[in-house]
């Protein structure tokens, strides 16, 4: 037993050194917003925004900056959201990774705050996507009871209606090193809509047809990332792909456009060019925003693009009848985001 709290001591101490020289070396640095003074149609300021990247058919964009300051700065509507915010749990705990210790701390970014503040930092950022979505748009909210009550309070506040509130199982979660209480290993995922009259989209067939032709219910048993999604490196708080496909699927159709407006390593949008649909993010961290571009070049590969798509379950099953896979072929289908440079 001495040994292990002599390990975990020493794991602590080495993660607090390397946070040390982390806030060292970033202390100082300006955050990067890409504007440029052009103007635009959907503009709500009369400029054009110049993105961190885009893909070659513009398909999957990413802007470099503040989602506070950025959003209000245009005008489009999008079909859905889906949001991993903060959930203000690095408070200086400890977890196990890979078989090490590890500090849980994943940056300033998710330090915790005072529930006023947590309260108001979800008020204000659902209340600007509020305004990007389509009036029979979704939104799905990840968390846990770090700020999911906060999140599910703001969202009443605000006119939206919840749909549902999934409890995704993990089927491989990090073992509980401290043996005193129950091993964390859900999350919660609140899916709303922006209007309580307004009814939204959601493929129940192909749902079910996902669930072997029973109704699915809100109680997902799906693993973390595998590490084959972590070839381009990983974000601390990075998603899986068969999480957001099977998201991506339930409540949009091919073509849609997505927004993540904390998009991290953005698996939000890998999953949505797999299926088929259109996607821009928000990430403020340019290193994070780096591995969002390294991971969608990858998938500009046609094998490693189709390797991708069978390592995911709901994808495969969704090919049996192609449902939620083919794209429509609207006359207005928007192919760009008119706001950016």
């Amino acid at each position: 037993m001495r040994a292990i709290i002599a390990r975990i001591l020493f794991a602590l101490q080495e993660v607090l050194r390397q946070r040390s020289r982390h806030n060292t070396a970033t202390m100082g640095k300006k955050q990067n917003i890409y504007v440029a003074d052009t103007g635009s149609v959907g503009m709500a300021q009369g400029k054009t925004i110049c993105p961190f990247y885009h893909s070659p058919n513009h398909d999957f964009n990413l802007i470099c900056g503040d989602t506070f300051e950025l959003l209000p700065q245009f005008n489009f509507k999008f079909d859905m959201i889906f949001a991993d915010p903060p959930y203000f749990l690095s408070s200086g705990g400890i977890s196990v990774q890979s078989g090490k210790v590890v500090c849980v701390d994943k940056g300033d970014w998710d330090k915790s705050m005072s529930q006023e503040d947590i309260d108001a930092f979800n008020l204000k950022w659902l209340s600007l996507c509020r305004e990007k979505l389509k009036d029979n748009g979704t939104i799905w909210i990840s968390g846990t009871y770090h700020n999911i009550f906060s999140v599910a309070n703001s969202l009443t506040q605000l006119g939206y209606k919840i749909l549902n509130v999934v409890t995704w199982a993990k089927t491989n979660p990090p073992p509980n090193i401290s043996c005193r209480y129950f091993t964390y290993s859900t999350e919660f995922i609140i899916w709303a809509r922006k209007s309580a009259k307004v009814p939204h989209y959601y493929n129940y067939e192909l749902m079910k047809h996902i669930n072997g032709d029973t109704q699915m219910t809100d109680v997902w048993r799906l693993p973390a990332i595998a590490p084959w999604e972590k070839s381009c490196t990983k974000h601390p708080t990075q998603k899986p792909l068969g999480l957001l496909s099977r998201i991506i699927l339930a409540s949009t159709k091919p073509g849609s456009w997505i927004l993540d407006p904390f998009a991290g390593s953005c698996t939000t949008g890998i999953a949505a060019n797999l299926l088929d649909r259109r996607f821009l993010g928000i990430e403020r961290e340019e290193a994070f925003a780096a591995i969002s571009k390294a991971r969608r070049e990858e998938i500009e590969d046609a094998k490693t693009f189709t390797k991708y798509r069978r390592k995911i379950p709901d994808i495969i099953k969704a090919e049996d009848n192609q449902q939620g896979l083919t794209m429509c072929c609207a006359s207005d289908a928007i192919e760009s985001l008119p706001f950016l440079k």
